[in-house]
């Protein structure tokens, strides 16, 4: 091949167009957890920092964006009441958007609770629709029922049909002083049993340091003193089944007139499955208890802005909250102990109250047995719960950091559960189990032999 001479001009060489960079308002953002505000861009991000930081204001939100409020869940699907939209969307302020669950919540295990304040994506204003993509900042939790941001919760229990027991009546009371949350003590059915009952109930809960309400539904009597509580409030109804709860808030919603141009007005008119009136069952002839007639919790709206929710009836609440140091709080008979005695505290500061020396709380107070069974529940389950987890437990979430150095959650893998076997050590297995069976027809053969041996 001839050579080029020296004058030649050189082949010109090719050049690659390459992308510009996006601006940064074009670059598409990932959508991990918390929500954070970026002046340089009109978008909401989401930050690992979630569930501590409230809303976006609604300038911040893009046109498919919402904020709201959960106010019921069923199956897999939440109706959120709209709060915030975009600008040019405040129309739709007060509407209802039938909701399901970004599915990365339910890998890292972030539950989506009535009562939370949420984002919602990908929303079809026409049809209504959307999904919840982030929960914001929670204000309280309760954990029997659940549902957040709880202002007060209402301990709802009868007089008769079914008739109160103190010891379901002390686990819903300690469950209810575990949360922090106020509360107030109510008894329904009044009308069923005589004066001298009511009397007696008065002065022995007074006793354990309460003041409960008494009142009845059915007559429609005693209700200011509890309403003028629940104004603009959240406010949760608890207890066993069969003791009205739905038939209390009902009441409660009736006395109350809703202007027409208040959006909650509409909300039920089209949503009366949801936010209309509760389904109301009977007490059970035979058991004496009630039925368990409402199977989901709702926020039922009321005038005002606040909020009635009913939730379904259970016997026995779980107590996952209590510990065996804090029990003691939720007992006012203990607190109030204490308090008689500040100058000559007990001895040790970890001291449970069993009678142990130097203790200053006695074992003279009517609930002190039921006090002692549920020490020894919540310690049972304190020590299986090291067993099984130990001292130290890693959470369900790691951190990525990813595009523009956002951070993205994901969801921890639990250790040697997805990882593939070797090669190496299926062979191994595999050689292993040759050699068990070889092992095993030596073992067979050897035994004939000595069988035909003896025969002869």
């Amino acid at each position: 091949m001839p050579l080029l001479p020296s004058t030649a001009v050189a082949p010109p060489r090719l050049r690659l167009r390459l992308p510009l960079p996006l601006p940064l308002h074009h670059r598409p953002i990932p959508l991990p957890l918390p929500l954070r505000h970026h002046h340089t861009s009109p978008h909401p991000r989401l930050l690992p920092l979630a569930a501590s930081l409230p809303p976006p204001p609604p300038e911040e939100l893009l046109h498919m964006q919402a904020t709201g409020l959960v106010a019921a869940s069923q199956a897999n699907f939440m109706r959120v009441i709209v709060d915030a939209a975009a600008p040019g969307l405040d129309h739709h302020r007060g509407s209802d958007l039938l909701c399901v669950v970004r599915a990365l919540l339910k890998k890292i295990r972030r539950r989506v609770l009535v009562g939370d304040r949420v984002l919602v994506g990908a929303v079809d204003w026409t049809d209504r629709r959307g999904m919840i993509e982030d929960v914001f900042e929670r204000r309280s939790e309760v954990a029997d029922p659940p549902v957040a941001n709880v202002d007060r919760l209402v301990v709802l229990f009868s007089l008769d049909q079914p008739k109160p027991e103190p010891a379901t009546l002390t686990r819903f009371l300690v469950e209810a002083e575990s949360t922090g949350i106020p509360f107030v003590l109510v008894f329904n059915k009044v009308e069923l049993v005589d004066e001298q009952t009511i009397a007696y109930w008065r002065d022995r809960l007074k006793s354990w340091g309460y003041d409960p309400l008494f009142l009845s539904v059915d007559k429609q009597s005693g209700f200011t003193a509890l309403a003028e509580m629940l104004e603009g409030q959240t406010t949760v109804v608890v207890g066993p089944s069969g003791v009205g709860k739905s038939s209390l808030i009902n009441a409660l919603r009736s006395n109350q007139d809703i202007s027409e141009e208040d959006p909650i007005h509409k909300l039920v008119e089209q949503n009366s499955k949801w936010f209309g009136e509760q389904r109301v069952g009977t007490v059970s002839k035979k058991s004496g208890k009630g039925k368990h007639t409402t199977r989901h919790v709702s926020l039922l709206p009321i005038a005002g802005g606040g909020f009635l929710a009913d939730t379904p009836g259970f016997n026995q609440p779980s107590l996952m909250k209590v510990t065996k140091k804090s029990l003691a709080e939720t007992f006012p008979e203990i607190r109030k102990a204490l308090k008689e005695n500040e100058g000559a505290k007990c001895l040790f500061n970890d001291c449970v109250h069993l009678g142990e020396h130097g203790c200053v709380v006695k074992g003279e107070w009517e609930r002190y047995p039921y006090y002692l069974q549920m020490l020894d529940e919540i310690k049972i389950r304190e020590e299986i719960q090291l067993r099984t987890f130990g001292t130290k437990r890693e959470g369900d979430v790691r951190y990525k950091t990813g595009v523009m150095g956002v951070k993205q959650a994901e969801p921890r893998l639990e250790l040697k559960k997805h990882r593939r076997v070797s090669r190496k050590k299926i062979n191994q297995s595999i050689l292993d189990e040759i050699e068990d069976d070889i092992d095993d027809l030596d073992d067979d053969y050897q035994f004939d032999v000595k069988q035909r041996t003896r025969k002869r």
